[in-house]
């Protein structure tokens, strides 16, 4: 697996940084996609840099700031040397960069199967319908529950996907109260996933179990596997 530096592969400090077909970016990683519906499918990560929000477990926040200018050209060039179908766009906060919606619509017209984790405080509606558009709604525990735009759930496909990280039992009756008034389970997957070190994986079980939600319990492959380590 490459997990070198975005930086020491290919430096684009050359590209005019006011270029609209440049993004930033903190790293690109090939790697097991940990989360989602291609959980443990080989993917190609693409590491957007910056985040407006401040999330209380935030596990990224590495990439906030610093990253290097690519070329979408260059970009598009470093993800095919890994040979895989699937791609994720993420961050960061992918969608604080417009040049983001490109890159996507990009990747999905070289034929991949595109992925894009976005906290859903940002309009969705830019991005491709044909990529997968895994919104994470934020739960009142992570501290940043007053920035969801609500108006994204009427954008959503049957292609899109919902994630709750549930930091404890409220958080766990506030994203089942939210599901239930907007019908989210009859508009795409709905993953519930434990904030890692908050709740137990067996507790979120026994709580979805109990309640009887029509929801997927998910846990960070990634982090099984290989802790908190960047680039994985």
């Amino acid at each position: 697996m490459s997990d070198a530096p975005v930086a020491e592969r290919r430096p684009t400090d050359r590209v005019n940084r006011r270029d609209v077909d440049t993004l930033r970016i903190t790293e690109i990683f090939y790697s097991l996609q940990g989360e989602a519906r291609a959980a443990g499918a080989p993917t190609v990560f693409v590491r957007l840099t910056g985040c407006p929000l401040r999330c209380d477990y935030c596990d990224t926040a590495y990439a906030f700031h610093g990253g290097q200018r690519w070329g979408m050209d260059d970009i598009l060039a470093e993800v095919a040397t890994h040979g895989v179908q699937h791609v994720c766009v993420t961050g960061g906060e992918p969608l604080a960069q417009p040049a983001c919606a490109a890159l996507v619509r990009r990747l999905c017209d070289a034929g991949y199967r595109v992925a894009v984790e976005t906290s859903g405080a940002l309009d969705i509606r830019p991005i491709d319908t044909r990529a997968s558009r895994i919104v994470d709604l934020k739960t009142p525990g992570s501290g940043e529950c007053q920035r969801n735009r609500w108006d994204n759930l009427a954008a959503l496909t049957t292609e899109d996907q919902l994630k709750f990280v549930i930091c404890d039992r409220a958080d766990f009756d506030w994203a089942a109260a939210v599901c239930r008034e907007h019908g989210l389970w009859d508009r795409c997957p709905v993953w519930f996933s434990p904030s890692h070190g908050q709740v137990e994986p067996s507790a979120l079980a026994d709580w979805i179990l109990g309640e009887r939600l029509p929801v997927r319990l998910q846990l960070q492959l990634h982090k099984q596997l290989w802790g908190d380590q960047p680039g994985r």
